[in-house]
């Protein structure tokens, strides 16, 4: 597989914690994924979460790729191959979940200072080198809309403690506020079809959307096999992918399957979803 990432790139994500790619993927991959997000049966599978304000943002994740288009797009090779120059080559790449994200306008929630890993942790992930998370802008994501806002270099400060916030678990908002003294807050904006790629101890947020248009994103989150978790039960994160062609995803002509393996909301979810 030919490289998509430069050197400098992979520099960029080790000092920042996190990469943007843009366009990633193509205007017909992202809104025939959009379009898939945006189905009833993918809403009807996903729940709310509230921010502190009762606004909501709704969640449908799931844990095996499969082979709909959600499924192809997260085991497409341009996507291993940016995962493999990222997390270096120890070590198979596997799928531990996908989340569509669905902000609403005027009443799509925020989300509180966090770090995947601070919940990644709690599921037995011994290694957080070995995990990465992929978020692509499905609509575009812009500070109005309430997109993804980061503290560069956070990563390099490692695992914060996570408390319950409101329903949210968020890093302790002490450790976070110093943090902030010495990291630079950086909007995320993103257009259609953008990638971000970032670290599971980058700290990171998103504001309420305030605006009139929906935030709409999908993240999938992968780990290497040798981070074997001794406490979360589900396969996936410790299967090796099954790579497909980049020309899979508009091929699959928007294929929904939703006899997967989804996550139902229980009371403590909140320690495993972000």
């Amino acid at each position: 597989m030919a490289a998509l990432l430069s050197a400098l790139d992979s520099d960029n994500y080790a000092k920042n914690g996190y990469l943007i790619v843009k366009k990633f993927l193509t205007d017909a991959e992202t809104n025939l994924l959009h379009k898939l997000s945006m189905s009833e049966e993918i809403v009807e599978k996903g729940f709310d979460l509230n921010d502190q304000t009762g606004k909501k943002t709704r969640l449908t994740l799931w844990f095996t790729p499969g082979d709909d288009s959600f499924g192809l797009m997260s085991r497409s090779e341009k996507m291993i191959v940016a995962i493999r120059q990222l997390l270096g080559e120890k070590g198979n790449i596997c799928h531990f979940h996908s989340k569509v994200m669905q902000k609403a306008p005027k009443t799509g929630g925020a989300w509180e200072w966090h770090q995947d890993y601070g919940y990644w942790y709690k599921n037995g992930f011994l290694y957080p080198e070995a995990m990465i998370s992929v978020m692509i802008a499905l609509t575009e994501s812009v500070k109005a809309n309430g997109c993804l806002q980061v503290l560069r270099g956070s990563h390099l400060m490692q695992r914060f403690e996570h408390v319950f916030i409101g329903e949210q678990q968020g890093a302790d908002p002490i450790f976070v506020e110093e943090a902030m003294k010495h990291c630079e807050l950086v909007y995320a904006e993103l257009e259609p079809g953008d990638a971000l790629f970032f670290h599971p101890n980058l700290l990171h947020r998103s504001d309420a959307n305030h605006s009139e248009k929906p935030r709409w994103t999908i993240i999938s989150a992968y780990n290497l096999d040798f981070n074997v978790p001794f406490r979360e039960k589900n396969p996936s994160c410790i299967t090796p992918v099954s790579v497909v062609s980049n020309a899979a995803l508009l091929e699959s002509g928007g294929v929904l399957t939703t006899q997967r393996d989804f996550l139902i909301k229980e009371k403590e979810i909140t320690l495993n979803v972000k």
